[in-house]
């Protein structure tokens, strides 16, 4: 059994309800759930939540809420690590013997179903124990400069000062949309970054952390610009 597991709490502080809060007209979450639907890769799509009005909205956009999350899981400390193992527990005492999952988080409204579905080939292809979604620092961390006690400005790594750009290594963050997992080897790491993790790389313009009011228009001008019409598609 293939399964996608949304971990969706309710108890937002920065952004109230921020996992059902309304996005570019839906509630944020349905972008997770319908990326996840036109994969046509999963037995079951399922909404961790410890929240009534999230399992609502998750029912409603066509994800199964068959359990709520304990609260003990459901904190402002708990990793996502821990959330998917009640999960994917949760379908073992239940006859469902997973063999592969992927973690969708639902606050990704730029996320897209043809990256999860490479994700899952990579996974396979390369018999990784996990894979998921990164892209590219737009400028070369190697050239990073940090503000000092005193309010002065200095390299991090003064040794790539006068190293050009262009002559440094292409760097990677967590892109935060999804994380495929082997099933057996996730219980037995219980981590999602392992040591043989392998990249799913996503254009910037795909990528918007959302913490913040200010990352949220942010996302929100992104996905309105990916979504506009062609001029070809005008004329």
């Amino acid at each position: 059994m293939i399964v996608a597991i949304i971990p969706a709490r309710g108890g937002s502080k920065r952004i109230p309800e921020k996992n059902i809060r309304p996005f570019a007209g839906r509630p944020i979450m349905a972008y997770s759930i319908q990326a996840a639907q036109e994969t046509g890769l999963f037995d079951q799509i399922l909404v961790s939540t410890d929240s009534e009005r999230i399992a609502e909205v998750a029912l409603a956009c066509g994800a199964e809420v068959p359990f709520f999350r304990p609260a003990d899981l459901a904190d402002d400390f708990t990793g996502t690590a821990p959330v998917l193992l009640h999960a994917l527990d949760w379908l073992q005492d239940r006859g469902g013997a997973v063999e592969a999952f992927c973690c969708i988080y639902p606050a990704a409204p730029l996320i897209k179903a043809h990256y999860i579905c490479e994700g899952y080939r990579l996974l396979k292809e390369k018999r990784a124990a996990t894979a998921f979604s990164v892209t590219t620092f737009p400028y070369p961390i190697f050239r990073a400069l940090r503000i000092t006690e005193k309010g002065n400005l200095e390299m991090i790594w003064r040794e790539y000062e006068e190293r050009r750009s262009n002559d440094l290594p292409e760097t990677y963050h967590d892109a935060g949309q999804f994380y495929w997992g082997d099933a057996q080897r996730f219980r037995e790491e219980k981590r999602l970054f392992s040591c043989d993790s392998v990249p799913v790389v996503l254009p910037r313009y795909l990528v918007q952390d959302i913490d913040t009011l200010e990352d949220w228009d942010v996302a929100e001008r992104l996905y309105r610009a990916s979504h506009m019409p062609s001029p070809s598609q005008t004329d």
